[in-house]
């Protein structure tokens, strides 16, 4: 069965590398926002980004945190985690800090934003997986993320059904 999967991530930094991995074609992702419309929608407030995250949600087996410099830590991106695990879907992180963005560089790695959670006394990080490829060179972060991420999903949702 064909996984359809919600990337979150800061969208300022990291859209170019996120784009990068919705754009493999290994697993039906949400449907990417242009920079118009991501104005659009924060433009009507917490009420509408919420209801726009919801809608991109429904329907979605997984979520998947692309990790960042800054990702943890940030409002939408906690309410996205808290959304997806309350709504039983599985739960997965990816470092992205070593796949270039369109200038070409690569940033610092952020820490893990499950680390924010707590689920039956326990970090949420010790639940969910953060996969951080093993690799300083773009491509090869690239062609470790498309060669596991269909099943990190799989595992990813197979750890929530044992919560």
């Amino acid at each position: 069965m064909a996984r359809r999967v919600f990337f979150s991530f800061h969208y300022k930094p990291d859209n170019w590398r996120a784009s990068q991995i919705r754009n493999m074609g290994v697993i039906e992702g949400n449907r990417p926002v242009s920079d118009n419309d991501w104005e659009q929608i924060t433009r009507g407030g917490d009420e509408a980004i919420q209801d726009w995250i919801n809608e991109q949600m429904e329907g979605k087996s997984c979520i998947s945190v692309l990790i960042g410099a800054n990702t943890a830590g940030r409002k939408w991106i906690k309410y996205e985690i808290k959304k997806a695990w309350n709504d039983d879907k599985g739960v997965l992180g990816i470092y992205i800090h070593n796949l270039k963005d369109k200038e070409r560089n690569q940033s610092s790695k952020g820490r893990n934003p499950f680390d924010d959670f707590t689920i039956k006394g326990e970090k949420l990080s010790k639940i969910v997986k953060a996969y951080d490829p093993p690799y300083l060179t773009s491509t090869f972060v690239y062609d470790h993320i498309k060669e596991n991420l269909i099943d990190w999903v799989e595992e990813a949702i197979e750890i929530r059904n044992k919560y």
